[in-house]
């Protein structure tokens, strides 16, 4: 990224929000642990096939269907509604991880202007914020549900560019997912991938402008380049 960003955009699922306790809703409904993996890695399946033939959908609705479909072809005593709506349920009751308070009031108090734009529901991001006390941090909670397609399609990120009416290219993808990174790369918004895991940068994304291992050294990596943000929203 050439420039300082203006606008600094945060995924919200797994990137801000710590998922860990979604294993223990599964075991409180019944259902092994380990399925909350395999569970949210098809509810994303799904919602990326549906942009790429050109739809949409909610969040909630291809979560609780895909885990449907999960139950049926498990073998699971649990009764199967009661189990989605145990599971769908805990989504809502998500922390943060413990470096997001302090990244996002340093990079706040820095002058840039914070927003998320999630393939999930404005009503959790909102939810998640104010429990945490930092929901006056963020200027807009941005979702998909607005948008014509799931990240990480183009009129994704093309929609919260219009929405906070600035160019692409003045805007920073933060995430922990690499298609994220790259879907946003495409659009022409510089890319900050936070690599808490120590995971490996799959070559064949584009490669995210700035790697930290949490949040908060996000605003030294801006700051070592000279990235200044304005004051005010």
């Amino acid at each position: 990224m050439d420039r300082a960003p203006l606008v600094i955009v945060f995924d919200v699922n797994e990137t801000l929000s710590d998922m860990s306790p979604m294993g223990d809703r599964f075991a409180e409904a019944g259902l092994p642990a380990q399925l909350a993996k395999l569970w949210f890695a098809t509810l994303l399946r799904d919602g990326f096939a549906l942009a790429a033939a050109g739809g949409n959908g909610r969040f909630t609705d291809i979560g609780a269907e895909a885990l449907r479909g999960l139950l049926a072809g498990a073998g699971i005593d649990a009764d199967p509604e009661t189990a989605v709506e145990h599971v769908m349920a805990g989504m809502a009751g998500l922390g943060l991880h413990p470096d997001v308070r302090g990244g996002v009031r340093a990079l706040r108090a820095a002058g840039y202007r914070l927003v998320t734009l999630s393939n999930g529901s404005a009503q959790i991001a909102e939810k998640l914020f104010g429990a945490a006390g930092i929901r006056d941090q963020f200027e807009r909670l941005l979702s998909v549900e607005d948008a014509p397609a799931w990240k990480p399609a183009r009129g994704a990120y093309d929609f919260a560019a219009r929405v906070c009416e600035v160019d692409p290219g003045e805007m920073l993808l933060v995430a922990v997912h690499p298609w994220d990174i790259h879907g946003a790369a495409r659009a022409g918004l510089g890319t900050a991938w936070i690599n808490r895991t120590e995971a490996r940068y799959p070559e064949y994304f584009a490669a995210p402008d700035y790697v930290v291992a949490s949040l908060e050294e996000l605003h030294g990596a801006l700051s070592a380049r000279g990235g200044r943000g304005p004051t005010g929203f």
